[in-house]
């Protein structure tokens, strides 16, 4: 173990050496840019205090911190990598126009599409791009028989800054069409092709200096600069990833990439919300290779004045806003939980709130089941007395319900699709009512489920039936396809999906039962075996040993090695994951989960040192716990250990 460990440290001290090579002193006369960026922030224009964390956030601090960039900085870019619709009620009301509005008066050069700018179909999409005072970039996205967007939306775009020509290219989410709405007319071609040619043309132009504005997800970002030369920056966004120092990241900022030639790609990515404003300095040689860098993400915390000016047009536009604020919908006796971390990976209250309130509403049709999208559920909603504010921003995207017969066969395939990528955080995990079942992260996705078991009319439950046909009740976007649930859309028997708005469904269900107090009640849980009875847990077939150790090779679709933690004794638990080798790149893709019987617990944070991911959580004595360690890196092996 110390050997192995020792070994370890060299890799660590080697990769920080190369690092520091990378990034040397600026020569005289290379040329400095500052790239400052947001991505995901999701309608966020006011401060928000998450439960527990300090307040955070708002568009009259972000631009508090630009102004004071702008003035010590000769060479400012500020971009934004996509989503700025969907989230909170000011989209909801504004449509898009308070999101051209503030980006125009903080001075955004360029944006990237990102997924949710299609939620509420391409005309939204449209009005905003006409209102915007900067370029909407998507390389990959084909509007050219789209009528609100053909001709607005370019490949790339270049921008002077400083008296230099910089390149500036949109990437979209290859799953545009699953997990959003952009209509009949879009069509998604492949990213890394596009990129190709984009970088192809700017550089037949002379330019040198190439930015990419990307909406595809930090370890898709990976693989683009892998394969892709000439990208010197790629600003992401879209799995909301969390990079800096320190605890709680996933993993460095910049993270620095190589490129097929061998050339320097920086990646960084500003997490979500507007907590964070990314700030990037990177020095350019006179061939526009990257010569040094440097930059953390800013905090936006109530630390920062606000922007007087901005503040107070933020209170106008959420002056329409406060009749949805005030109208009362019930109380909630504990907190629904709606992060994104939990209702992506596990059962969840307030999943389980919104599932009974699908079911009661459409109960006179007979439904028994429902399964609705974990990354349908927006925000959680504190203790307290609830309003229809606090119900949109859960439910946001005006989704009705929608009803259809099932065999029992597709219901057990939308389960599989709903967890065949819950260690990537996709929003297609499953929220469930009237059935119960569990998986095993741990096989290969698409046979992950074991076992599936239906509520009967007397509160009992019985294993599913393959050939019986079942009642769901569940969202139109699902039922249509989206989110990847084609059984959906092949295999409904009497579809309808002009049911009740799900926000209103939920906010009557609310009002009748309050104050509402939904409980984690064992509807999923993780495990090979059958599905345990609400609160019981399985005997472990033997203690967890103190370490594990194993080669992992990689694959695509996630290869992994499972291991049992059962604790003598209830507390917190610390378990690190070592791992070799770690090029940035391999990082990027490697870690571990841990699974308890309500579902994930925890997760392998990248630490701040290479080859090395954490976690702390708490454990009950004799409760089984699987301990997941994934590498998502196709062709590659690497040693690992894992120690507590």
């Amino acid at each position: 173990m110390r050997s192995i460990r020792r070994v370890l440290l060299a890799l660590a001290v080697v990769a920080a050496l190369v690092a520091l090579a990378a990034s040397p002193v600026a020569a005289q006369g290379a040329y400095r840019l500052t790239i400052l960026h947001t991505n995901d922030t999701h309608a966020h224009l006011e401060p928000f205090t998450p439960s527990g964390e300090e307040t955070q956030g708002g568009v009259a601090r972000r631009l508090t911190v630009i102004n004071q960039v702008r003035a010590e900085e000769e060479n400012v870019l500020l971009v934004d990598a996509g989503d700025q619709f969907q989230g909170t009620l000011f989209f909801n009301v504004w449509q898009g126009e308070e999101a051209s509005h503030f980006m125009n008066a903080l001075g955004y050069q360029a944006m990237a599409v990102g997924n949710h700018e299609f939620d509420s179909g391409p005309g939204t999409l449209g009005s905003f791009v006409r209102a915007a005072a900067f370029p909407v970039l998507s390389a990959n996205l084909d509007v050219s028989d789209e009528p609100e967007l053909a001709g607005n939306i370019k490949p790339s775009v270049v921008l002077t800054v400083g008296g230099e020509r910089i390149g500036v290219i949109g990437l979209t989410t290859a799953d545009l069409m699953i997990i959003s709405s952009p209509g009949p007319n879009v069509r998604v071609n492949d990213p890394v092709e596009a990129a190709k040619a984009a970088v192809s043309e700017l550089t037949a132009q002379g330019i040198n200096k190439i930015v990419c504005l990307s909406h595809l997800g930090y370890l898709e970002d990976h693989a683009l600069a892998k394969a892709v030369d000439g990208i010197d920056v790629i600003v992401g966004g879209h799995s909301h990833t969390r990079l800096g120092s320190g605890g709680g990241v996933d993993g460095p900022y910049p993270t620095v990439l190589r490129s097929p030639n061998g050339g320097t790609t920086l990646l960084v990515s500003a997490w979500e919300w507007g907590r964070v404003l990314g700030r990037l300095d990177v020095t350019f040689d006179a061939q526009g290779a990257v010569q040094s860098y440097a930059g953390q993400p800013i905090a936006i915390t109530a630390a920062v004045a606000e922007d007087a000016d901005i503040a107070a047009e933020v209170a106008h536009f959420a002056q329409r806003l406060d009749v949805l604020r005030s109208r009362p919908v019930g109380t909630a006796a504990v907190n629904l939980e709606g992060s994104r971390s939990l209702v992506r990976s596990q059962e969840t209250n307030l999943g389980n709130l919104v599932c009974d309130a699908m079911l009661w509403k459409t109960a006179a049709e007979g439904t028994q089941v429902c399964i609705t999208n974990g990354g349908g559920i927006r925000a959680g909603i504190p203790q307290g007395d609830v309003n229809t504010g606090h119900v949109l921003e859960v439910l946001p995207f005006g989704n009705q319900l929608a009803t259809f017969g099932l065999k029992g066969a597709d219901v057990v395939a939308a389960l599989e699709r709903g967890v065949s990528a819950v260690e990537t955080g996709a929003g297609q995990f499953p929220q469930v009512g009237g059935l119960r079942f569990s998986y095993d992260p741990s096989k290969a996705a698409g046979s992950r489920v074991t076992s599936v078991e239906v509520k009967n009319a007397d509160g009992a439950f019985s294993p599913i039936d393959a050939n019986a046909t079942y009642k769901l009740v569940s969202n139109d976007f699902m039922r249509k396809g989206g989110d990847g649930y084609t059984m959906f859309a092949e295999g409904a028997i009497n579809p309808y999906d002009g049911g009740a708005i799900m926000a209103d469904a939920v906010a009557e269900y609310i009002g009748l039962n309050s104050p509402v107090s939904p409980e984690v009640e064992g509807r999923i849980t993780v495990g090979a075996g059958a599905a345990a009875a609400p609160g019981a847990v399985e005997a472990p077939a033997e203690a967890a040993p103190a370490e594990w150790a194993g080669i992992l090779v990689g694959d695509r679709g996630g290869a992994f090695d499972t291991f049992t933690l059962t604790p003598d004794a209830s507390g917190e638990v610390d378990l690190t994951m070592y791992y070799a080798p770690d090029d940035g790149v391999i990082g990027a893709g490697v870690g571990f989960n841990v699974y308890g019987p309500a579902g994930r617990v925890a997760t392998g944070r990248y630490t701040g040192t290479p080859g090395q991911r954490a976690a702390s959580f708490d454990v009950s004595a004799g409760t089984s716990y699987l301990v997941q360690v994934y590498n998502y890196i196709p062709g590659v092996a690497i040693s690992y250990n894992v120690s507590r």
